[in-house]
């Protein structure tokens, strides 16, 4: 049972009467909408080792954190098919991230997933037109029927997507704040208890970790220039706040100690890992650590401080604005991407500054573009 032949009428009517009914329902006939594609779970594995972690949308910054926790989690011996998304508005998207690797597939045929997973132990993928096609139909109209914020039709459609990855477990990372969808806390909360809830009604066990997002994670915000700061995490060189979180998600699974977790952020075992990934998926390895050669924007800019003090806010949701008008977003789903472009070298909140200090770095397309990008940040940051 499912919408192989539905209207975009009845679609329409039906989003509006799920936003207000059952989530586990929606969610459950979405993913049934797949083609009889068998379960990503294999007999030769332990069932109770398939996870995954997902994160709600939000500016930029959530794909970063997946990209050094999935090689993690596979290192630990899991499974960890990932069906991903691609961004829209200040929400990044992994497989824009994950294409900025040259040759890199995010798009396999279910050979290719098994063959991949069986190999690696993780498959970073995105929706097919076999995988959850409902949910993708039903995503691309609630814009049209003003039920984006709806929690239950946002519950449906990340939950279908990992009932259709076969899962066993479930880490749910919730966002909330400038740069998140859900701006309080209060919010986030709701989300995080109506996926929790559902998943449970349909037999997948999530557990959920609630995270500010009033500034960015880590020091970047674009397309290649996160793969470069998660290719930094792998070797144990990445930003504190961003180890922090793969190894609190890392952790919410395994019964492993977090110096053991760390360690394979520092040994290079999550680094080899990724680059197995890569190999398995097209990827050119040999340009993981030259990615900011073969993206490199025209105009690098840097944003100096004004004034001297102490950083008291760099607003997330700017720098996702600014990111998204230079060219790393889509305003609508058919805009293209550009990965060269976005910013780094971006101060964490409670740096001591002074006059003159780089703030962050703006890559961009034109000087026109850097202007006006740097305009949009200074609106979001605040020295004291």
């Amino acid at each position: 049972m499912g919408f192989r032949c539905i209207t975009h009428g009845s679609l329409t009517a039906l989003i509006l009467i799920s936003s207000l009914g059952s989530a586990s329902a929606y969610a459950q006939q979405s993913q049934q909408s797949s083609e009889d594609v068998p379960s990503l779970k294999q007999d030769a594995y332990d069932a109770s080792r398939y996870v995954e972690s997902t994160a709600t949308p939000d500016a930029q910054k959530a794909p970063v954190v997946l990209q050094p926790l999935a090689p993690l989690l596979a290192c630990l011996g899991f499974r960890v098919p990932m069906i991903s998304g691609r961004g829209l508005g200040i929400t990044g998207g992994t497989l824009d991230k994950l294409e900025s690797i040259p040759g890199f597939r995010t798009r396999l045929d279910e050979a290719e997933i098994h063959r991949v997973i069986e190999k690696t132990g993780c498959v970073l993928i995105g929706q097919t037109d076999s995988i959850c096609p409902a949910d993708k139909k039903l995503y691309s109209l609630r814009d049209v029927t003003g039920t984006v914020p709806s929690i239950p039709l946002i519950t449906a459609s990340i939950l279908s997507k990992k009932l259709a990855e076969g899962l066993d477990r479930l880490i749910l990372d919730v966002k909330h704040g400038a740069g998140a969808f859900m701006r309080s806390y209060d919010d986030a909360n709701a989300l995080a208890q109506s996926m929790v809830s559902t998943a449970k009604v349909l037999g997948l066990k999530a557990s959920v970790h609630i995270n500010a997002m009033n500034e960015p994670t880590g020091h970047a915000a674009g397309n290649a220039l996160e793969v470069i700061e998660a290719v930094e995490c792998l070797h144990g060189r990445g930003p504190a706040d961003l180890e922090e979180i793969c190894l609190n998600l890392a952790g919410a699974v395994s019964i492993s100690s977090r110096a053991h977790l760390r360690q394979f952020l520092h040994d290079g075992s999550a680094w080899r890992k990724f680059q197995q990934i890569v190999e398995a998926q097209g990827g050119d390895v040999s340009k993981l650590e030259k990615l900011a050669q073969v993206h490199r924007a025209p105009v690098i800019r840097e944003v100096r401080s004004e004034s001297s003090g102490v950083l008291r806010r760099m607003d997330a949701y700017q720098t996702g604005l600014a990111v998204l008008n230079l060219g790393a977003g889509r305003s609508k789903a058919s805009d293209p991407v550009d990965f060269a472009v976005g910013c780094d070298q971006i101060a964490k909140t409670g740096t001591e500054v002074q006059v003159g200090q780089v703030l962050a770095r703006i890559h961009a397309r034109s000087e026109s573009a850097a202007e006006a990008a740097e305009h949009t940040m200074r609106e979001g940051i605040t020295i004291e």
